[in-house]
């Protein structure tokens, strides 16, 4: 039978507001059996609260919902993520959802707890305090494309998103390191406009990386329009081996039937939300799922994402798409279901589900 995963929809069947997507996802959390488990307890929701001018996240008032419900089943919440700069500009303001909103590892991100691993290159997963110090965690995502993993949804919200930047480039470093090559840079410098972390500028017309600030997050490779960046050895393989190895250390620090799992099925665009920009839809809006099997939703939902709905729309314009595999694959050129079969190797769920539509 698989596990369950709860299901809805986006459809709707009357113009009325009780049979529209927000009505329909606090019915579906009185269904998710998280009233006993967070009852007087310290439960985060971990969430990405977007970048830039991005504009695709999960929209407040679903967090504001969620929030809501955590507090009458007797919840003390607060929402945490690894940048919480910027979260204001879309709606995130602790006077609207009503709960603290703090970084994951603090304001000087020096709160973490260091876990040791030993896979190649990664061997320190560092996990926010604000994630280890709570009781339960949500695990609110928006499903995306990720142009290192392919496909973004609960496992990358987690491994990249409840750790210091060391680890993360750690988890990068795994995918190989970056080259460039001076005769085909052009000096456009969207390389530097895109990074996150001002790891890179031209020093004497010579492309330089200060390692110390860089995560290996590859917005460059992505974004440079002649390809003079690219990535040593393109391991994306290892890379999310190492994401399902550090959503595994993240997960111990919890008891078992303490994580939940929400997954938003909207505005599903071709890249991560770190990015801090939004381009349009690459299907239609499915729904939301919940469960409490990480490898069940993630599945799920990438099994609910189909090439034949693509709105090309949400493609570069010119860009090409591969003509094997899932839609995220085609895009990106990698595999979404190797982090799935990391996670289920590792014992923490099974790939086998049911869909239980509530509405």
């Amino acid at each position: 039978m698989g596990s369950k995963v709860l299901f809805t929809s986006v459809e709707y069947d009357k113009y009325d507001a009780s049979a529209t997507l927000p009505a329909k996802f606090n019915r579906m959390l009185d269904h998710l059996g998280m009233e006993k488990v967070v009852k007087d307890k310290l439960t985060v929701i971990k969430m990405h609260l977007g970048r830039g001018i991005g504009y695709t996240t999960i929209h407040p008032l679903f967090v504001k919902i969620l929030v809501d419900k955590l507090k009458e089943f007797g919840a003390r919440v607060y929402i945490t993520d690894q940048v919480t700069e910027g979260a204001r500009v879309r709606g995130y303001t602790e006077e609207y959802l009503g709960v603290p909103i703090a970084p994951v590892c603090g304001i000087t991100g020096k709160y973490f707890y260091e876990k040791y691993v030993d896979f190649r290159t990664f061997k320190n997963v560092d996990i926010g305090g604000y994630i280890h110090d709570a009781d339960v965690m949500i695990d609110l995502s928006h499903v995306k494309g990720h142009g290192v993993c392919g496909y973004g949804g609960a496992c990358k919200n987690i491994a990249m998103g409840c750790v210091t930047d060391r680890t993360r480039q750690q988890i990068h470093g795994l995918e190989g390191g970056l080259e460039w090559d001076e005769d085909l840079c052009t000096h456009c410098e969207l390389c530097i406009n895109s990074c996150n972390h001002d790891a890179n500028t031209f020093i004497e017309n010579k492309y330089t990386v200060n390692f110390h600030h860089c995560t290996l997050c590859t917005h460059c490779v992505k974004v440079c329009p002649v390809g003079a960046i690219r990535m040593t050895n393109n391991q994306y393989q290892d890379f999310q081996t190492g994401m399902a190895i550090c959503t595994e250390q993240v997960l111990k620090t919890f008891e078992p039937g303490h994580v939940f799992y929400i997954n938003f099925l909207t505005n599903i665009t071709a890249l991560c939300d770190c990015w801090g920009l939004s381009t349009p839809a690459l299907v239609p809006d499915i729904g939301i799922m919940a469960s409490q099997d990480i490898v069940a939703i993630e599945r799920a939902c990438i099994d609910a994402i189909k090439f034949e709905n693509l709105n090309l729309a949400g493609v570069p314009k010119g860009m090409e798409l591969g003509t094997e595999g899932h839609l995220f694959q085609r895009l990106h050129g990698k595999s979404p279901y190797i982090q799935l079969d990391e996670l289920e190797k590792r014992g923490l769920g099974t790939q086998e589900y049911t869909i239980e539509e509530t509405f």
